[in-house]
């Protein structure tokens, strides 16, 4: 097992090396500590939240995994994480996932008044989430709402937005572009924007918009969410799942056996 000390020196820095991706070993309490740090210090960091499918992305993109070693957390956010964090020693660890986060940084911002931007999903999708989450945390700060269009954007329309952002001076900033999309966007976005915390949280936007359904509770602890969702979008998901999870789970033997070693890059 092959451990790195995350190099912007969050309040828990541990990192687990799967598949050359250092995996953050946390628990849900200790992300939303790093929130409270980052934000009191006004520091930029970005999140990455890591399922199976992210490291096998990762794997086969040498630049993408540099994205997600670099970040301030690169979150377990799958149930297969977990367990592999589990069976190295880490049994505290706790599955911090994407709408699970979004709901309890809001939670918290209900003692902190923390301002959040919303910027992802279809048009209308992130205006009706954030109609939920005020319905559930009254008085939530919304600093902005934005649905960019799927292509990139022209070089006058970067400047305006990095513009909205600044002024609206957000304290977390919630994208969903969807991965590995989102994680290129915060990592080439982290100092143009200087907001202190960038989360990529991806589904979140349409599950807790209601845009899309959500796995049962009991799915997502058994660890068949992936097959929930494969299921809900067969067309759109096949080759996430049925190509890359097989490779996942031999390339994870072939390291637990020490018969592969895929060093971490910064």
């Amino acid at each position: 097992m092959n451990l790195s000390e995350n190099q912007k020196g969050s309040i828990f820095s541990q990192r687990v090396n799967i598949l050359g991706v250092g995996v953050s070993a946390i628990t849900m309490q200790h992300a939303l500590d790093c929130f409270a740090e980052w934000i009191q210090k006004r520091d930029a960091h970005y999140i990455c939240l890591t399922p199976a499918h992210a490291i096998m992305d990762c794997y086969d993109h040498t630049e993408l995994r540099k994205v997600y070693n670099r970040s301030g957390l690169t979150t377990p956010d799958g149930m297969a994480i977990v367990w592999l964090l589990n069976s190295y020693g880490y049994s505290f660890v706790e599955r911090v996932y994407g709408p699970d986060l979004l709901l309890a940084v809001c939670g918290l911002s209900m003692q902190k008044g923390y301002r959040h931007y919303f910027y992802g999903g279809a048009p209308g999708v992130a205006e009706k989430m954030v109609e939920n989450l005020q319905k559930r945390f009254p008085g939530l700060q919304v600093a902005g709402i934005e649905s960019p269009p799927f292509r990139a954007l022209t070089e006058e329309e970067e400047k305006q937005l990095v513009s909205r952002i600044q002024s609206a001076v957000p304290d977390v900033f919630w994208v969903g572009l969807g991965s590995p999309r989102q994680e290129a966007w915060m990592a080439d976005h982290l100092e143009k924007l200087g907001v202190p915390v960038m989360a990529g949280v991806g589904a979140a936007f349409d599950f807790l918009s209601g845009n899309k359904p959500q796995a049962p509770r009991w799915i997502q602890r058994s660890g068949l969410e992936w097959l929930f969702r494969f299921f809900s979008e067969p067309t759109r998901l096949w080759k996430r799942y049925l190509l890359n999870y097989p490779r996942f789970v031999v390339l994870v033997l072939l390291q637990k056996l020490k018969l592969i070693k895929i060093p971490l890059e910064f």
